[in-house]
């Protein structure tokens, strides 16, 4: 898709023309100008000239048809992922990514051996949910939530990230509730700073994954800038701020940081009150493996009997490499190979 030229075209033009047209692109989910007919005929030819409705991406779906991932190529050849994922309860969620790659290195993630390309545009990650909208719309549905955990560091994209949320909660093109979109960050406190005066009831979680400094900075790079101490003072006044619960996304890695003891640190490091853990049982991609089930059993009773709220996010789309990165770290490396 490119809407670069969208304003060219449409200059001189009634100002009421572009937000006509973005309402069919971004509301009605229209895939071609052809379809606009409330439209004059010649602009409708301009701009099948000058802009381009058309995403490509290659579809990869789960066995159960929970989880669609989509690797979806930008103009200038770059790819990217998102992952739509099917709830039970009828709830669709789409995992955007806001970076081709991702400069953060954390040890556990597929995306971090790519290393950073640079970032996305604002319509080029909203064009992540809009590829899910038209998918779900052809089966009478819609998208429900989306979530900044794909490909990149959404803080180091602040403001094309907060430009995508802005327009994905707009009543006139998503409608997304605020409450239903969260953004992710491994720990930059500017950033964090920063949204908690945006004056948005969006959702903030933080990757954590490990509840002292010697672990987590084995294992994410990011902590030896903003250790621990630092980053919980920051989220705290976020959370004075915002009055919103903060979610702790904790990757349980085998041997790692899945005992009875990492919960006792856990506990002294976050407020019950303003936190809650959200366990994810881990998709491996080279250098770690998953924890045992009955670890995870008993390391979220233990977090539950000290008061925590604990949810236990299920593991969409192992069978298609689900995990954030891995398709297309894969797809650099093959066309590397043929470079060679």
């Amino acid at each position: 898709m490119n809407l670069e030229k969208l304003k060219e075209v449409l200059d001189g033009m009634p100002a009421f023309r572009e937000k006509q047209i973005m309402g069919f692109i971004f509301k009605n989910f229209v895939e071609d100008f052809d379809e606009m007919l409330s439209l004059p005929k010649d602009l409708r030819e301009k701009l099948k000239e000058k802009c381009s409705l058309k995403i490509t991406a290659e579809e990869f779906v789960s066995d159960n048809k929970d989880t669609v991932k989509a690797l979806i190529s930008l103009k200038d050849g770059e790819k990217i992922e998102a992952v739509l994922m099917r709830h039970d309860d009828g709830r669709n969620t789409v995992c955007v990514s806001c970076q081709v790659g991702c400069p953060m290195g954390c040890a556990f993630c597929a995306t971090g051996k790519m290393g950073l390309t640079r970032n996305l545009t604002m319509f080029e990650i909203l064009e992540q949910v809009l590829f899910f909208s038209r998918y779900l719309k052809k089966e009478g549905s819609s998208v429900t939530n989306v979530v900044f955990m794909g490909m990149g560091e959404p803080m180091l994209n602040y403001d094309n990230v907060i430009g995508t949320v802005r327009m994905l909660n707009d009543k006139n093109y998503f409608n997304i509730g605020a409450r239903h979109i969260s953004i992710s960050t491994c720990g930059l406190i500017e950033g964090i700073k920063r949204l908690a005066n945006e004056g948005l009831q969006v959702n903030l979680a933080i990757s954590l994954h490990s509840p002292t400094d010697e672990k987590r900075g084995a294992i994410m790079p990011v902590n030896a800038k903003y250790p621990l101490k630092v980053l919980v003072e920051i989220l705290n006044d976020y959370y004075e701020k915002v009055g919103r619960k903060i979610m702790v996304e904790y990757l349980m890695l085998d041997n790692v940081n899945d005992t009875g003891e990492d919960v006792e640190q856990l506990a002294k490091l976050l407020s019950k009150e303003r936190f809650f853990l959200n366990l994810i049982l881990y998709n491996p991609t080279g250098n770690f493996s998953p924890s045992k089930g009955e670890n995870v059993k008993k390391f979220k009773e233990l977090l539950e009997k000290k008061g925590f709220t604990v949810t236990q996010r299920y593991r969409f789309g192992r069978g298609i490499k689900a995990a954030c990165g891995q398709l297309a770290t894969d797809d650099k490396e093959d066309r590397e190979d043929l470079d060679d």
